[in-house]
């Protein structure tokens, strides 16, 4: 290419030599001015020459990149709730408008509640606080710069992984805003329960009390439900006891969505009582579904199966490896086939027999020559090799409502590698990606035929998505949602509704209520046509408040506002169609940022010692500001970059060539040459 283009330059070159030389040179009559002429005519020439080859001239830039200043600032009530608003306003107001801090650095505002945004304005009105969330997030967005972070905040954090050991590789310098004075306070710090109970059965509830103070003290705890108390017990705190775990078995008497509120007892002198109580609910239910994993092979998968299954507590799990299974698969809902081989013949005729529902596995031990030759639906013609299969997710999957969980981003499953092929209506969940190569290839896809439900999952290692969601989220909640949905789907022998509905029982006060529905036609396909509406009634007052669904996506979905404490009870219904469903919520009095008597002045200087950082109170504003000013560890970082940019985009070329054509032409005039 080099030397292509430097032949083009000289032959240009040379032309542009020629044809001066022959205009001006081999004139009998030449005039003085004759050397200007031909110097004209050859930078003239060439350079239009040069702009038809158009070559690519590469241009250095030197850029100076000063450090940032990441500001970010906690947008939630628990600021309102300090009465803290104007001095957090005037401490931003204060370090954007400092000459010397804009001069050495740039500045960009932060504010945050459970997510992390980019903002001028501020309301704190955010019903969480996720600290960790917005530090990795600033982190990740200056990740190549030089980028020390200020952190207004209470240190208080209701969501998301404990900040106080986070790896930052900025410097964090918190702002301590909200009351630092230590105050007597009893709190409930949490509450753990299960969100299924069997009638007639009891069932644990965890409660952790947390007492500040300097001063032997008892209070009573207890829980209510209907109005009666239904637990109680005395509890003693002191200044070397200011933990209490309880653990109260309670009956499961009635069917149905209970209620219920735990209280631990004010004391005289108490400043803050919001976090003396919480509200739980359970849902009471008179049956089990009960599951059978049957497998060739002991793998990893069984156990992250029925982990992730029994995390409903409606479900039950029983493992057996095929040689040792000698139970009737009547006695289940589902079976789960993983990596069948020949010694499921007598399963898979049962399967075949009574029309059982099924979920089946594959991987490197299965016998695909096996199941090829039963006829279930679905084909793989396999080699003895296997291949890795990454997860595409497929928007178009109408089945159940199944949001992505990030499934692209799993690692990738295991199988024999081979074509599929299908012979029964069915839909596919996920399809296979081959080394980054998106196919059409089924790598989870489900069966609704002759009131027969089934499903394939074309590869093992399900363990490792169980892990990834933990990693990605801090939490197993939505991988095990998802295989609660696969397996409600499954297991359910009923008619399948053609109405779902899904909405939480319990909202803090002050939440954005989400509901969400999805609506199929007589042949169970979504359907986008349908109109949904909403109908909430509160218990107390019997107000009732009529919202529309809006589609988004393949569901029907609505976010509710300023909805005041108390129970409700909801009507979604099929506009034109007879088709409704009921539920119920309750919106509790207790707010997550009003639960904090004070800041968290421990966690966060923690947090500013780990990360290099230093912390400051709300009236050292000024220390912080010389504090970055007089770092020499933040500098302005030069940088070099090298952009291509082709040579007929510098205009000015085109008109030297004009100017060098009209100064010949001119000259040539007044010479008489023309």
């Amino acid at each position: 290419m080099q030397l292509t283009f430097i032949i083009s330059i000289t032959l240009g070159f040379l032309f542009s030599l020629s044809v001066a030389y022959f205009q001006y040179y081999k004139l009998k009559n030449r005039i003085k001015v004759t050397p200007i002429l031909f110097i004209l005519k050859t930078v003239s020439l060439f350079l239009l020459i040069l702009l038809l080859i158009n070559p690519k001239v590469e241009i250095k830039e030197i850029n100076n990149i000063k450090p940032v200043v990441s500001i970010l600032v906690d947008n939630s009530k628990s600021v309102s709730f300090f009465q803290e608003n104007k001095n957090v306003l005037n401490l931003i107001k204060n370090l954007n408008d400092n000459i010397d801090l804009k001069k050495k650095f740039e500045l960009s505002n932060f504010s945050f509640g459970a997510a992390l945004q980019v903002t001028d304005s501020f309301s704190f009105l955010e019903n969480q606080t996720n600290i960790s969330e917005a530090i990795l997030g600033v982190n990740e967005l200056h990740k190549d710069k030089i980028a020390p972070i200020i952190l207004l905040t209470d240190g208080n954090q209701t969501i998301g992984s404990d900040y106080e050991f986070l790896n930052s590789k900025q410097p964090i310098y918190p702002i301590v805003i909200g009351d630092t004075a230590k105050y007597v306070d009893l709190k409930i710090t949490q509450l753990n329960s299960n969100k299924y109970s069997y009638i007639k059965n009891k069932f644990p509830v965890e409660i952790i009390l947390n007492y500040e103070g300097d001063k032997s003290i008892t209070s009573q705890f207890s829980i209510f439900t209907d109005g009666k108390t239904i637990f109680r017990k005395n509890v003693r705190f002191s200044p070397s006891k200011k933990s209490v775990t309880i653990v109260a078995n309670l009956n499961a008497s009635k069917e149905g969505l209970q209620y219920f509120t735990a209280s631990i007892r004010k004391l005289t002198n108490e400043k803050n009582i919001k976090n003396n109580i919480k509200n739980f609910s359970v849902e009471v239910i008179d049956e089990q579904t009960k599951i059978l994993v049957l497998s060739s092979v002991i793998h990893p998968d069984i156990g992250t199966l029925k982990k992730s299954i029994e995390r409903n507590k409606q479900r039950s799990v029983d493992f057996f490896l095929i040689d040792k299974f000698k139970n009737e698969l009547i006695d289940y809902e589902l079976v789960i086939l993983y990596q069948p081989n020949n010694k499921f013949n007598s399963i898979f005729t049962q399967i075949k027999q009574n029309n059982r529902n099924f979920f089946m596995i594959s991987g490197a031990n299965t016998d695909w020559n096996f199941i090829n030759e039963n006829q279930l639906g679905f084909r793989k013609i396999a080699i003895n090799q296997t291949e890795n299969y990454g997860a595409i997710y497929n928007d178009s999957f109408l089945t159940f409502l199944q949001e992505d969980i990030g499934f692209n981003n799993y690692p990738p499953l295991k199988d024999k590698f081979g074509e599929v092929s299908i012979s029964k209506e069915h839909q596919i969940l996920l399809h296979q990606n081959i080394n980054g190569i998106q196919t059409k290839q089924p790598l989870l896809v489900n069966f609704d035929v002759n009131n027969q439900k089934s499903a394939v999952l074309f590869g093992e290692g399900i363990w490792k998505w169980r892990a990834a969601s933990f990693l990605t989220t801090n939490s197993f909640e939505e991988f095990d949602k998802f295989t609660g949905s696969l397996v409600q789907f499954l297991a359910s022998n009923k008619k399948r509704d053609r109405l779902e509905v899904a909405a939480e029982n319990i909202y803090p006060a002050n939440s954005t209520v989400n509901i969400s529905a999805f609506y199929t036609d007589k042949n169970y396909r979504f359907d986008a046509r349908a109109t949904l509406e909403l109908l909430i009634t509160n218990k107390e007052t019997r107000e009732v408040i009529k919202i529309p669904f809006s589609l988004i996506n393949n569901s029907y979905q609505l976010e509710i506002e300023n909805l005041t404490s108390g129970e409700y009870t909801y009507r979604v219904e099929v506009l034109d169609q007879d088709i409704h469903k009921y539920g119920r919520f309750k919106i509790t009095e207790y707010q997550i940022e009003e639960q904090f008597t004070n800041a968290n002045v421990n966690k966060l200087k923690q947090l500013a010692t780990k990360t290099g950082g230093k912390l400051f109170y709300k009236n050292q504003i000024d220390d912080l500001k010389n504090e970055l000013l007089e770092n020499k560890s933040f500098y302005t970082v030069q940088k070099s970059s090298v952009k291509q940019q082709n040579l007929i985009d510098w205009k000015w070329i085109l008109f030297f060539v004009i100017s060098l054509i009209t100064a010949e032409w001119f000259i040539r005039k007044f010479h008489g040459k023309i």
